[in-house]
């Protein structure tokens, strides 16, 4: 691991600077709003490619001025607001002369900014002590000047809900629950000098979980250390008896090191895709340390390095002893065909060595050449993304990921284990029906059996190869020998919105002792034959389930929800199938809202 940091200081200091801004947190709704605006627009982004996320402040502003500049069709009321939403959310880098647009109700037409004498700062320059907040409506501490920008803002979130779900005897029996989160915390973005950008998040929380997640998804993920299980978490105590009391931590700092070059450096989580899973890199496990090469050669190819050190949690360890770690190393490279034709294509490689394999950072080198070069038997996979964007209404994407691969195998039609990949295909339609912000999405998703698992040695850590962080999955929340078709439709009004997401799994669950192929963690040499595997082998479950939900923005990244959620587990193993009913409520401030839908 020295020698990483011996080459990360080099890149760091022997090179010039230019302005860099910070990245927006990953952010479904958030990002939405983003990926409508290179819907709404008809051709993609100037200044990032919306496969790789997440994206940085300054270019989504570059992509409201674009649109700004050049409308097309007319804007819905709600589209004036989202534009301010997005602006005032990352206002240090407006122009002056555009920062917190408004529109007249008669004209529709922008108005003017304020003229210099409007400004509520006293003449005297002396700013009373309350009014040193909020003197932004985005952030409730911000200061600004020629050589800093910070912005400070507070993270709360307290949620409760009632949930009728099995009891303890019985499927049968019904008992209610009250599942709640509570998280407080604090974060902290900013620039030196417009040259160095900066984030910092911290926060504590305390959360008992919906049954669905204590009764299915623990029990599989549930890492060896701490006790307790978080979904997207790292280390967890044990609270109450099924609860989970945890730090949650980001931070990184961001610089270009050419004009071209961009370098990330911290712990987060990254995403490439554009649907509302990936089966490459998702952010459904814990956040990670990485360092992050984005190259961008003109508007058409951007290339991303992502080097990360993984922890394998899959054994325990004795206490102040570290926890065992693990390496992933990737490329993609995306290409615009065309101003409506996007291609990518991905790499991996994940290995266990007692220190960083320096052969793997190497950034424009065939992976797969590397790991042969070596002698080894890491895990590679290899991907293709596609998006076309069409109508200034449509969006289609797609991803295929490729584990290992035999043609003979696959040709000879035996159904052999070793032939493991995942596919996703799906679709984005706005203003759907010509319904102004009603957007609908539809996806599928599967993966064969034994996708992203690897084989463990008597002489390394147990699990060194597999596609998980903390021992949850790096792509899709349900590991592998799945399939998945979800459905999503968002209607917003200016500051309420409503979200419901419906869909349907089905997943082939391990008998006890048996490896299926669904687990992820487990050694693929326990796989239970050798042909005759397909998806759903083992106990076939289907899970249907509805989650709706009802926001209202108070005020600036300060919401109000209420959630409804119903879903139903039919298992072939009688005893497994139940019914979930879930109510809940809850007041959001500065935190993306999290998709648990397993």
């Amino acid at each position: 691991m020295q020698r990483f940091f011996y080459v990360f200081g080099f890149l760091v200091v022997s090179f010039p600077v230019w302005s860099q801004s910070p990245f927006v947190p990953l952010n479904a709704d958030y990002y939405h709003l983003i990926d409508r605006l290179e819907i709404r627009q008809g051709h993609w982004a100037d200044g990032f490619h919306s496969s790789v996320k997440p994206y940085n402040r300054q270019s989504i502003i570059q992509l409201t001025d674009s649109l700004l500049s050049k409308p097309g069709r007319p804007f819905s009321d709600t589209d004036y607001f989202n534009f301010n939403y997005l602006r005032d959310d990352s206002w240090e880098w407006t122009r002056p002369s555009t920062d917190s647009l408004t529109r007249d109700p008669f004209t529709k037409h922008l108005l003017p900014p304020p003229a210099p004498g409007d400004s509520k700062k006293p003449l005297s320059g002396k700013i009373p002590f309350l009014r040193s907040f909020y003197r932004k409506k985005a952030d409730f501490y911000s200061l600004q000047t020629p050589d800093f920008d910070l912005h400070v803002n507070p993270v709360v979130y307290f949620g409760i809900g009632g949930e009728q779900a099995p009891g303890q005897e019985s499927t049968t029996d019904e008992a209610l629950r009250y599942p709640f989160v509570n998280t407080r915390g604090l974060e902290v973005r900013g620039t030196i000098g417009k040259k160095l950008g900066f984030y910092t998040f911290f926060a504590d929380n305390q959360a008992i979980y919906p049954y669905y997640i204590t009764k299915d998804y623990a029990p599989i993920y549930r890492p060896e250390v701490g006790g307790g299980f978080a979904p997207g978490e790292g280390f967890t105590k044990l609270y109450r008896q099924n609860g989970a009391d945890f730090l949650t931590a980001r931070g990184y700092f961001t610089l270009n090191i050419l004009k071209i070059i961009n370098l990330q450096f911290g712990h987060d989580r990254n995403f490439f895709g554009n649907g509302f899973r990936s089966l490459l890199l998702s952010d459904n496990s814990a956040p990670y340390l990485f360092l992050k090469l984005t190259t961008q050669l003109g508007r058409k190819i951007q290339y991303t390095n992502l080097f990360t050190e993984l922890q394998n949690t899959q054994e325990s360890v004795l206490p102040n002893m570290l926890i065992p770690q693990k390496f992933a190393a990737m490329h993609h490279i995306s290409i615009n065909i065309s101003p409506k034709i996007n291609v990518g294509v991905f790499e991996a490689e994940v290995f266990s060595r007692d220190r960083l394999d320096i052969n793997y950072l190497n950034p424009i080198i065939f992976y797969r050449f590397v790991e042969s070069y070596r002698g080894s038997a890491d895990n590679a996979m290899i991907g293709i993304d596609f998006k076309a964007n069409f109508l200034t209404q449509f969006l289609v994407y797609s991803q295929f990921l490729l584990d290992e691969f035999r043609l003979s195998e696959l040709m000879s039609g035996k159904g052999n284990w070793t032939n493991k990949f995942a596919f996703q295909l799906g679709a984005k339609y706005i203003d759907a029906f010509n319904v102004p912000n009603l957007d609908i999405q539809t996806e599928l998703n599967l993966a064969r059996p034994y996708t992203y698992s690897h084989f463990n040695t008597t002489f390394s850590s147990a699990g060194q190869g597999n596609y998980a962080h903390y021992s949850q999955p790096m792509a899709h929340p349900l590991g592998a020998n799945f399939v998945e078709g979800l459905g999503i439709v968002r209607y917003q009004q200016k500051k309420w919105s409503g979200n419901g997401i419906f869909g349907i799994m089905m997943y082939g669950a391990d008998i006890p002792g048996r490896n299926y192929g669904g687990n992820i963690l487990l050694d693929y040499y326990s796989n239970v034959r050798n042909e005759g595997n397909f998806i759903g082998q083992g106990r076939k479950t289907i899970v249907t389930y509805a989650d709706l939900r009802a926001s209202y923005m108070i005020r600036h990244n300060i919401f109000l929800e209420g959630r409804l959620l119903y879903r139903f587990k039919d298992s072939e193993y009688q005893p497994d199938s139940y019914t979930d009913k879930l109510a809940s409520f809850a007041l959001r401030w500065n935190l993306p809202y999290r998709n648990w839908v397993f």
